[in-house]
């Protein structure tokens, strides 16, 4: 049989693909916003396993606010903690800032917080207290629908 042939019938590589993910040939692109470094440390790891691009990160708001634009982001992941005094200002700011992006919160305790988060103007919440896993299931979920819109 020539090598040709003998190539052609071996099976796909299973192996993981080292480029970021594509949701509809789209690459998403997530800003990540938290003041904790041991909790943006752990979600840039959960990024990375995603296989999703870490396009911009910072520890304080006037940073998300000035450099999250410039960043041409899909995806805003922005711990509650971290908005200032005025919670819906801030959201309605970075949503004029980053029109095209989705605009994650990420919620320590889950009480009227999260009521709060969406009638602010977040398009979801996420609990700090879900296990990796199911934070990857939600951030999938949020990069799918990113691509689509």
């Amino acid at each position: 049989m020539p090598p040709q042939a003998a190539e052609a019938k071996a099976p796909p590589s299973m192996d993981v693909p080292s480029t970021p993910l594509q949701y509809a040939r789209l690459m998403t692109r997530v800003y990540l916003a938290d003041a904790k470094l041991d909790e943006r440390s752990a979600l840039r790891l959960l990024l990375q396993d995603l296989n999703l691009e870490l396009a911009g990160e910072a520890s304080d708001w006037p940073t998300t606010l000035a450099k999250a634009p410039d960043s041409h982001v899909d995806m805003l992941l922005v711990d509650w903690e971290l908005l200032p005094d005025s919670p819906n200002a801030a959201l309605a700011e970075l949503r004029q800032a980053c029109p095209a992006a989705l605009v994650i919160v990420l919620i320590s305790q889950m009480d009227a917080r999260q009521r709060a988060a969406l009638s602010a103007g977040a398009d979801a919440f996420i609990s700090k207290g879900e296990t990796p896993e199911r934070v990857a299931e939600f951030l999938r979920t949020f990069a799918s629908n990113a691509a689509m819109n």
